[in-house]
């Protein structure tokens, strides 16, 4: 299994804002720069988390990005089942369709396989993901310094 990029990207902004204190402000933009990923995609991400209710968006002065409660407490196979959609791994009604489809046992076989990676996934809270060594090292990420032209 490959999670996508966008998934990955996910996981990587909840990591960071797991580690963030109350009283810490953490922008977009920083989360991007210290992940070394451009703006907009995380941009994307960080919409997209605040739909599911996983992370809060305070604007203005003292504002930033926030991990809800729910974002602390939530699965690792939850976030990653949600944020990758109910994707088969193969395309088997694809354009042209796969002409073994009516009697092919891989794609039972590869949704089971697809459903025991995100299980695997399942026991681990995104605060787990944190622990040591991973929620230090976070700590020392920060955005990188902009080029001076």
């Amino acid at each position: 299994m490959r999670l996508t990029k966008f998934t990955d990207l996910a996981l990587r902004a909840v990591m960071r804002l797991a580690v963030t204190t109350p009283e810490e402000s953490v922008t977009t933009r920083e989360v991007a720069e210290s992940m070394d990923v451009p703006y907009a995609h995380m941009a994307k991400v960080v919409t997209r988390l605040q739909h599911l209710g996983v992370v809060e968006a305070r604007r203005g002065r003292g504002g930033g990005l926030a991990l809800t409660e729910l974002g602390r407490r939530s699965s690792v196979g939850w976030l990653a089942r949600t944020l990758e959609g109910e994707e088969e791994v193969v395309a088997c009604e694809g354009d042209p369709p796969c002409p073994l489809r009516t009697a092919c046992k891989l794609r039972g076989a590869l949704r089971g396989a697809q459903e025991a990676f995100y299980r695997a996934l399942d026991p681990l809270t995104v605060a787990e993901l944190v622990d040591s060594p991973t929620g230090p090292l976070l700590l020392t990420l920060s955005p990188r310094p902009t080029r001076s032209p």
